[in-house]
């Protein structure tokens, strides 16, 4: 699976939090998740293109 994610711009998000190594897999993969949630639903819907209803 590819980086979905760039960690520079979670922790910059996350400012003054420390975050740990693991907790960028774990997002990482739950934003997989909901990519594949999101094209699913554009194909059931006839579409090629995702949207943010999709979401």
């Amino acid at each position: 699976m590819a980086d979905l994610i760039v960690k520079a711009a979670v922790k910059e998000a996350l400012d003054d939090k420390n975050v740990s190594s693991d907790f960028y897999d774990a997002l990482d993969e739950r934003v997989d998740d909901l990519l594949a949630d999101a094209a699913r639903r554009a194909e059931e819907n006839g579409r090629k293109t995702v949207q943010p209803r999709d979401l």
